[in-house]
């Protein structure tokens, strides 16, 4: 076992897209942690000092486009293949074969990937919050435009017109970050709000996930406190990151959809069939729109050790119960091959 004040180690190594930032904290097997949107390695925060004390040599990466790692400048650098190739280059630049990867958010989506893509140097494959969906279906943007027509969603709603899917707005290059680089800080407070589950819209509200026809995002996002997770200095690093880097690098990872359907066209319906873990939260919308995909886990995931919904927890999943999901993923990581 290693002691709890294992020193926090920032540095960067080389991977074929530039730089990787990455924070390590202790030793013995290799656990990557991957984070997802607007976020950075130190979502991961309440993670690293206990995966180290447990004697894990945990890795919190920041993902091209974020933080202090390389941010390319061609939209398509930010394509899935592109990132699996990230995560690859930094078990190696740490002296290691393998690793378990664990990721939230988009990081969820990146883990899966390097696990099915590289299965020889991810050996399990943990995923918080974004259940894994195999490639299949139309493609990504057809998909995400009819989420926000007006058929799919009901017609008129409170506001008139068509919504649109957050994820289509995004798309579109400049867009969103014109509504959110004039104040970052605003911006990720009432975001990191809108999907926390002590401050998220109550039923009935207008859903911050969708954008009003003349609208932006942050019109639906609450405007109360902070959640219970996020204070002040906390809002301030991630604000710190974004409003240095810009939020471009980021929302490239959206406007890669449509290249890594075609991309992955061979892994159409693929399993992952190493070990595997998927923790959600009862109140996050990543989880309970894809509940047809955690019911096909028995299929895609034929290496599922465990399976966690959180009851009453929202999307930031490690960060609103971070003693919870560290427990998850000790005792998941216990029982995993050596």
């Amino acid at each position: 076992m290693t002691q709890h004040a294992a020193e926090v180690v920032h540095r960067s190594v080389q991977s074929p897209g530039g730089r990787i930032h990455l924070v390590e904290q202790g030793t013995g097997p290799l656990v990557l942690l991957v984070h997802g949107f607007p976020e950075s390695w130190y979502s991961w925060r309440h993670q690293l000092p206990a995966l180290a004390a447990a004697g894990y040599r945990a890795v919190a990466v920041d993902v091209r486009g974020y933080g202090r790692s390389a941010k390319p400048a061609a939209v398509d650098a930010y394509r899935m293949l592109d990132l699996v190739e990230d995560n690859v280059a930094v078990v190696h630049a740490l002296g290691e074969e393998s690793a378990v990867v664990v990721g939230h958010d988009w990081g969820a989506v990146i883990a899966a990937n390097s696990a099915l893509l590289e299965p020889d140097v991810f050996r399990a494959v943990g995923l918080l919050s974004v259940p894994y969906a195999p490639r299949g279906g139309p493609r990504p943007s057809d998909l995400f435009a009819r989420m926000g027509g007006e058929e799919e969603r009901g017609g008129e709603g409170e506001f008139g017109g068509g919504e649109e899917f957050y994820v289509s707005y995004f798309q579109e290059p400049g867009r969103a970050e014109a509504e959110i680089e004039p104040d970052v800080r605003g911006w990720l407070a009432g975001f990191y709000a809108a999907l926390s589950a002590d401050t998220m819209p109550a039923p009935g509200v207008p859903d911050p996930h969708f954008v009003s026809k003349g609208g932006t995002l942050r019109d639906r996002f609450p405007r109360g406190p902070l959640p219970g997770w996020l204070g002040e200095q906390e809002l301030d690093f991630y604000a710190g990151e974004f409003e240095r880097t810009g939020l471009t690098g980021a929302l490239n990872r959206y406007r890669n959809m449509d290249r890594d359907w075609e991309d992955l066209a061979a892994f159409d319906g693929a399993p992952i069939i190493q070990p595997s873990l998927f923790v959600g939260g009862s109140l996050d919308a990543s989880t309970t729109w894809l509940a047809d995909a955690i019911d096909a886990y028995p299929v895609t995931l034929p290496g599922l050790v465990s399976s966690h919904v959180l009851d009453g927890c929202g999307h930031w999943i490690q960060q609103e119960r971070p003693a919870e999901v560290n427990r998850i993923l000790l005792d998941w990581l216990a029982v995993l091959p050596g």
